[in-house]
Protein backbone atom coordinates (compact mmCIF):
# COMPACT_ATOMS: atom_id res chain seq x y z
CA UNK A 1 0.00 0.00 0.00
CA UNK A 2 1.24 3.61 -0.15
CA UNK A 3 -0.25 7.42 0.70
CA UNK A 4 0.93 10.72 -0.30
CA UNK A 5 2.28 13.19 1.76
CA UNK A 6 3.17 16.63 1.08
CA UNK A 7 5.89 18.15 2.65
CA UNK A 8 6.49 22.07 3.34
CA UNK A 9 10.26 23.76 2.75
CA UNK A 10 11.14 25.94 5.86
CA UNK A 11 12.32 28.45 3.31
CA UNK A 12 11.72 28.62 -0.92
CA UNK A 13 14.26 26.74 -2.34
CA UNK A 14 14.85 28.38 -5.90
CA UNK A 15 16.25 26.01 -8.69
CA UNK A 16 16.77 27.20 -12.26
CA UNK A 17 13.37 25.49 -12.83
CA UNK A 18 11.50 27.46 -10.60
CA UNK A 19 11.20 27.55 -6.64
CA UNK A 20 9.95 24.71 -4.20
CA UNK A 21 7.45 26.00 -1.84
CA UNK A 22 6.20 22.12 -1.14
CA UNK A 23 6.99 18.71 -2.06
CA UNK A 24 4.74 15.89 -2.83
CA UNK A 25 5.95 12.35 -1.90
CA UNK A 26 4.48 9.00 -1.33
CA UNK A 27 5.35 6.74 1.35
CA UNK A 28 5.20 3.10 0.24
CA UNK A 29 4.81 -0.03 2.90
CA UNK A 30 5.70 -3.31 2.43
CA UNK A 31 5.01 -6.12 5.32
CA UNK A 32 6.28 -9.41 5.90
CA UNK A 33 3.58 -12.16 5.72
CA UNK A 34 5.56 -14.29 7.70
CA UNK A 35 6.31 -11.61 10.59
CA UNK A 36 3.27 -9.04 10.04
CA UNK A 37 5.27 -7.08 13.06
CA UNK A 38 7.62 -6.31 10.13
CA UNK A 39 6.70 -3.81 8.22
CA UNK A 40 9.07 -1.36 5.98
CA UNK A 41 8.84 2.13 4.68
CA UNK A 42 10.28 3.45 1.75
CA UNK A 43 9.83 7.60 0.04
CA UNK A 44 8.67 7.59 -3.60
CA UNK A 45 9.62 10.94 -4.67
CA UNK A 46 9.69 12.41 -8.15
CA UNK A 47 10.97 15.62 -9.23
CA UNK A 48 8.50 17.83 -10.86
CA UNK A 49 9.71 18.41 -14.60
CA UNK A 50 13.40 16.57 -14.22
CA UNK A 51 11.93 13.25 -12.89
CA UNK A 52 11.53 10.72 -16.13
CA UNK A 53 8.78 9.05 -13.86
CA UNK A 54 6.70 12.47 -13.33
CA UNK A 55 3.88 11.45 -14.71
CA UNK A 56 0.12 12.65 -14.41
CA UNK A 57 -0.86 8.63 -13.74
CA UNK A 58 2.00 8.08 -11.37
CA UNK A 59 -0.55 6.55 -8.37
CA UNK A 60 -1.85 3.86 -11.05
CA UNK A 61 1.35 3.15 -12.28
CA UNK A 62 2.72 2.88 -8.62
CA UNK A 63 0.13 0.39 -7.96
CA UNK A 64 1.25 -1.45 -10.80
CA UNK A 65 4.98 -1.57 -9.27
CA UNK A 66 3.96 -2.46 -5.56
CA UNK A 67 1.69 -5.14 -7.01
CA UNK A 68 4.91 -6.60 -9.08
CA UNK A 69 6.85 -7.10 -6.07
CA UNK A 70 4.43 -8.10 -4.18
CA UNK A 71 3.65 -10.70 -6.54
CA UNK A 72 7.73 -11.61 -6.68
CA UNK A 73 8.68 -10.30 -3.20
CA UNK A 74 12.20 -8.55 -5.16
CA UNK A 75 12.71 -5.34 -6.64
CA UNK A 76 15.42 -6.42 -9.45
CA UNK A 77 13.27 -6.56 -12.15
CA UNK A 78 13.47 -4.97 -15.32
CA UNK A 79 9.65 -3.54 -15.24
CA UNK A 80 10.72 -1.03 -12.65
CA UNK A 81 13.79 0.62 -14.75
CA UNK A 82 11.49 2.97 -16.19
CA UNK A 83 10.33 4.45 -12.63
CA UNK A 84 13.26 5.22 -10.61
CA UNK A 85 11.67 6.81 -7.98
CA UNK A 86 9.32 4.36 -7.28
CA UNK A 87 11.57 1.49 -7.62
CA UNK A 88 14.46 3.37 -4.99
CA UNK A 89 11.12 3.56 -2.49
CA UNK A 90 10.85 0.03 -3.16
CA UNK A 91 13.71 -0.93 -2.31
CA UNK A 92 13.80 0.93 0.69
CA UNK A 93 10.77 -0.72 1.62
CA UNK A 94 12.10 -3.98 1.07
CA UNK A 95 15.03 -3.10 3.08
CA UNK A 96 13.56 -1.53 6.11
CA UNK A 97 11.31 -4.67 6.20
CA UNK A 98 13.75 -7.15 5.87
CA UNK A 99 16.07 -5.91 8.32
CA UNK A 100 13.87 -4.46 10.77
CA UNK A 101 15.27 -1.34 11.55
CA UNK A 102 16.75 2.02 9.31
CA UNK A 103 20.24 0.53 9.25
CA UNK A 104 19.54 -0.92 5.77
CA UNK A 105 23.21 -2.24 5.14
CA UNK A 106 26.19 -2.53 8.09
CA UNK A 107 28.31 -0.29 7.92
CA UNK A 108 30.22 2.25 10.48
CA UNK A 109 27.62 5.07 9.56
CA UNK A 110 24.76 2.70 9.88
CA UNK A 111 26.03 1.59 13.57
CA UNK A 112 26.67 5.58 14.48
CA UNK A 113 30.16 4.91 14.52
CA UNK A 114 31.60 7.43 11.74
CA UNK A 115 29.81 10.77 9.36
CA UNK A 116 29.73 11.08 6.16
CA UNK A 117 31.13 14.52 5.14
CA UNK A 118 28.93 16.56 3.04
CA UNK A 119 29.21 19.88 0.84
CA UNK A 120 27.46 23.30 2.25
CA UNK A 121 24.34 23.78 -0.16
CA UNK A 122 23.72 27.34 -1.57
CA UNK A 123 20.69 27.80 -3.25
CA UNK A 124 19.94 30.50 -5.72
CA UNK A 125 18.41 33.64 -4.73
CA UNK A 126 19.80 37.28 -5.07
CA UNK A 127 23.29 38.52 -4.67
CA UNK A 128 22.74 39.76 -1.25
CA UNK A 129 20.87 36.59 -0.25
CA UNK A 130 23.23 33.80 -1.68
CA UNK A 131 26.18 36.20 -0.13
CA UNK A 132 24.47 35.65 3.42
CA UNK A 133 23.85 32.02 2.96
CA UNK A 134 27.53 31.28 1.67
CA UNK A 135 28.67 33.41 4.98
CA UNK A 136 26.30 31.36 7.12
CA UNK A 137 27.52 27.82 5.85
CA UNK A 138 31.30 29.20 6.14
CA UNK A 139 30.31 30.44 9.40
CA UNK A 140 29.05 26.82 10.76
CA UNK A 141 32.40 25.28 9.31
CA UNK A 142 32.12 23.80 5.71
CA UNK A 143 34.52 23.29 4.05
CA UNK A 144 33.13 22.43 0.51
CA UNK A 145 30.50 24.58 -0.43
CA UNK A 146 28.17 24.05 -3.80
CA UNK A 147 26.69 27.36 -5.48
CA UNK A 148 23.93 26.67 -7.92
CA UNK A 149 24.41 29.35 -10.67
CA UNK A 150 22.46 30.52 -13.42
CA UNK A 151 19.94 32.57 -12.14
CA UNK A 152 21.59 35.89 -11.11
CA UNK A 153 23.79 38.15 -13.35
CA UNK A 154 26.95 35.65 -14.35
CA UNK A 155 29.27 38.22 -13.27
CA UNK A 156 27.78 38.55 -9.95
CA UNK A 157 28.30 34.90 -9.17
CA UNK A 158 31.77 35.38 -10.29
CA UNK A 159 31.91 38.32 -7.69
CA UNK A 160 30.28 35.50 -4.80
CA UNK A 161 33.55 32.88 -5.99
CA UNK A 162 35.90 35.64 -5.90
CA UNK A 163 35.20 37.02 -2.20
CA UNK A 164 35.11 33.58 -1.39
CA UNK A 165 38.78 33.00 -2.64
CA UNK A 166 40.33 36.14 -1.12
CA UNK A 167 39.78 34.50 2.11
CA UNK A 168 39.97 30.69 1.54
CA UNK A 169 42.27 29.15 -0.96
CA UNK A 170 41.33 25.78 -2.47
CA UNK A 171 43.31 23.98 0.07
CA UNK A 172 40.88 25.33 2.63
CA UNK A 173 37.15 25.37 0.82
CA UNK A 174 36.31 23.45 -2.17
CA UNK A 175 33.96 24.70 -4.72
CA UNK A 176 31.45 22.89 -6.38
CA UNK A 177 28.94 25.15 -8.93
CA UNK A 178 26.09 23.06 -9.98
CA UNK A 179 25.10 25.13 -13.61
CA UNK A 180 21.53 23.03 -13.97
CA UNK A 181 22.45 23.09 -17.62
CA UNK A 182 21.78 27.21 -17.90
CA UNK A 183 24.64 27.65 -20.47
CA UNK A 184 24.29 27.79 -24.27
CA UNK A 185 26.54 25.32 -25.88
CA UNK A 186 27.97 28.34 -27.85
CA UNK A 187 29.23 29.88 -24.61
CA UNK A 188 29.95 27.65 -22.10
CA UNK A 189 33.46 27.54 -22.66
CA UNK A 190 34.05 30.41 -22.05
CA UNK A 191 32.00 30.54 -19.15
CA UNK A 192 33.92 27.42 -17.68
CA UNK A 193 37.95 29.38 -18.60
CA UNK A 194 35.95 32.35 -16.80
CA UNK A 195 34.96 29.73 -13.28
CA UNK A 196 38.14 28.25 -13.31
CA UNK A 197 40.40 31.04 -12.17
CA UNK A 198 38.69 30.30 -9.14
CA UNK A 199 40.20 26.85 -8.26
CA UNK A 200 36.61 25.17 -8.83
CA UNK A 201 36.49 21.87 -8.09
CA UNK A 202 33.82 20.74 -10.60
CA UNK A 203 30.36 22.23 -12.21
CA UNK A 204 27.53 20.07 -12.29
CA UNK A 205 25.83 19.86 -16.28
CA UNK A 206 26.61 22.98 -17.41
CA UNK A 207 24.67 22.82 -20.68
CA UNK A 208 21.41 21.06 -21.25
CA UNK A 209 21.31 17.47 -20.73
CA UNK A 210 20.55 15.57 -24.19
CA UNK A 211 23.79 17.21 -26.15
CA UNK A 212 26.06 14.78 -26.09
CA UNK A 213 28.07 16.00 -28.99
CA UNK A 214 28.41 19.45 -27.48
CA UNK A 215 28.99 17.84 -24.13
CA UNK A 216 31.67 15.73 -24.91
CA UNK A 217 33.37 18.97 -26.84
CA UNK A 218 33.39 20.37 -23.40
CA UNK A 219 34.60 17.38 -21.09
CA UNK A 220 37.73 17.31 -23.71
CA UNK A 221 38.50 20.71 -23.79
CA UNK A 222 37.35 21.87 -20.12
CA UNK A 223 39.70 23.57 -17.98
CA UNK A 224 37.71 22.33 -15.06
CA UNK A 225 36.29 19.28 -13.86
CA UNK A 226 32.83 18.74 -15.30
CA UNK A 227 30.02 16.00 -13.74
CA UNK A 228 27.06 15.10 -14.97
CA UNK A 229 23.75 14.92 -13.53
CA UNK A 230 20.42 15.45 -14.97
CA UNK A 231 22.79 13.92 -18.52
CA UNK A 232 21.94 10.42 -16.51
CA UNK A 233 18.26 10.38 -15.96
CA UNK A 234 15.97 8.22 -18.27
CA UNK A 235 19.34 6.36 -19.30
CA UNK A 236 18.11 2.92 -17.60
CA UNK A 237 19.82 0.11 -19.60
CA UNK A 238 23.76 -1.57 -18.83
CA UNK A 239 24.53 -0.80 -22.70
CA UNK A 240 23.12 2.91 -23.19
CA UNK A 241 24.74 3.85 -19.66
CA UNK A 242 28.01 2.48 -20.87
CA UNK A 243 27.87 3.89 -24.31
CA UNK A 244 26.66 7.62 -22.55
CA UNK A 245 30.10 7.40 -20.45
CA UNK A 246 32.42 6.03 -23.22
CA UNK A 247 30.70 9.11 -25.88
CA UNK A 248 31.13 12.21 -23.15
CA UNK A 249 33.52 10.88 -20.94
CA UNK A 250 32.67 13.13 -18.07
CA UNK A 251 35.28 13.63 -15.20
CA UNK A 252 32.68 12.64 -12.63
CA UNK A 253 28.96 11.93 -12.62
CA UNK A 254 26.47 12.43 -9.58
CA UNK A 255 24.08 9.79 -8.70
CA UNK A 256 20.65 10.92 -7.19
CA UNK A 257 19.01 7.28 -6.44
CA UNK A 258 15.46 8.74 -6.83
CA UNK A 259 16.54 9.97 -10.25
CA UNK A 260 18.87 7.75 -11.63
CA UNK A 261 17.57 4.02 -11.15
CA UNK A 262 17.57 3.41 -7.62
CA UNK A 263 19.90 1.52 -5.55
CA UNK A 264 20.74 -1.02 -8.32
CA UNK A 265 20.62 1.79 -11.11
CA UNK A 266 23.05 4.01 -8.71
CA UNK A 267 25.26 1.34 -8.54
CA UNK A 268 25.52 0.10 -12.39
CA UNK A 269 26.58 3.70 -12.71
CA UNK A 270 29.48 3.71 -10.11
CA UNK A 271 30.74 0.63 -11.83
CA UNK A 272 31.07 1.62 -14.69
CA UNK A 273 32.05 5.01 -13.87
CA UNK A 274 34.93 3.30 -12.09
CA UNK A 275 35.57 0.88 -15.09
CA UNK A 276 36.30 4.59 -16.92
CA UNK A 277 38.30 6.45 -14.28
CA UNK A 278 35.44 8.39 -14.07
CA UNK A 279 34.94 10.49 -10.21
CA UNK A 280 31.19 10.17 -8.60
CA UNK A 281 29.58 10.98 -5.57
CA UNK A 282 25.83 10.69 -4.38
CA UNK A 283 23.17 13.19 -3.53
CA UNK A 284 19.59 13.18 -2.48
CA UNK A 285 17.03 14.97 -4.24
CA UNK A 286 14.84 16.89 -1.65
CA UNK A 287 13.71 13.84 0.08
CA UNK A 288 12.63 13.41 3.44
CA UNK A 289 14.31 11.72 6.39
CA UNK A 290 13.30 8.15 4.93
CA UNK A 291 14.98 8.82 1.76
CA UNK A 292 17.60 10.79 2.85
CA UNK A 293 18.24 7.90 5.08
CA UNK A 294 18.15 5.18 2.36
CA UNK A 295 20.80 7.44 0.47
CA UNK A 296 23.15 8.01 2.81
CA UNK A 297 23.37 4.12 4.00
CA UNK A 298 23.75 3.33 0.35
CA UNK A 299 26.35 6.07 -0.14
CA UNK A 300 27.95 4.46 2.70
CA UNK A 301 27.85 0.67 1.74
CA UNK A 302 29.13 2.20 -1.58
CA UNK A 303 32.21 4.01 -0.90
CA UNK A 304 33.08 2.03 2.21
CA UNK A 305 34.59 3.26 5.61
CA UNK A 306 36.38 6.30 5.68
CA UNK A 307 34.44 8.59 3.26
CA UNK A 308 36.69 11.25 2.43
CA UNK A 309 34.49 12.59 -0.98
CA UNK A 310 31.93 15.15 0.44
CA UNK A 311 28.79 14.04 -0.60
CA UNK A 312 25.35 16.00 -1.40
CA UNK A 313 23.49 14.93 1.82
CA UNK A 314 22.62 17.81 3.79
CA UNK A 315 18.88 18.30 3.24
CA UNK A 316 17.57 17.39 6.46
CA UNK A 317 16.65 19.99 7.78
CA UNK A 318 14.83 21.62 4.86
CA UNK A 319 11.16 20.58 5.59
CA UNK A 320 9.08 21.85 9.02
CA UNK A 321 7.75 18.73 8.40
CA UNK A 322 10.00 16.12 8.00
CA UNK A 323 9.31 12.77 9.37
CA UNK A 324 10.97 10.98 11.79
CA UNK A 325 12.60 7.96 12.13
CA UNK A 326 11.59 5.81 15.18
CA UNK A 327 15.55 4.96 16.41
CA UNK A 328 17.35 6.95 14.28
CA UNK A 329 17.98 10.53 14.29
CA UNK A 330 19.88 12.20 11.36
CA UNK A 331 22.53 15.23 12.05
CA UNK A 332 24.63 17.18 10.79
CA UNK A 333 27.95 17.11 13.48
CA UNK A 334 31.19 18.79 12.41
CA UNK A 335 30.20 18.95 8.75
CA UNK A 336 29.25 15.55 8.64
CA UNK A 337 25.88 13.75 7.99
CA UNK A 338 25.34 11.24 11.33
CA UNK A 339 22.98 8.85 12.37
CA UNK A 340 22.46 9.09 16.01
Amino acid sequence: MFKPKTLHFRQPAGTSRGVYTERKIWLVYIRDINNPTHVGVGECAPLPNLSCDDLPDYEDILIDACNIVSRTGHTDIDELRPYPSMLFGLETALLHCQRGSWQLFDTPFSRGEEGIPINGLIWMGSFEEMNKRIEDKLAQGFRCIKLKIGAIDFDNELALLKKIRSRFGKETVELRVDANGAFAPEDALSKLEALSQFDIHSIEQPIRAGQWKEMARLCCHTPLPIALDEELIGIKKPQDKSELLDTISPQYIILKPSLHGGMKGTREWIDQANKRNIGSWITSALESNIGLNAIANLAADIYGPGITMPQGLGTGALFTDNIELDGCKLQIVDCKLMRI
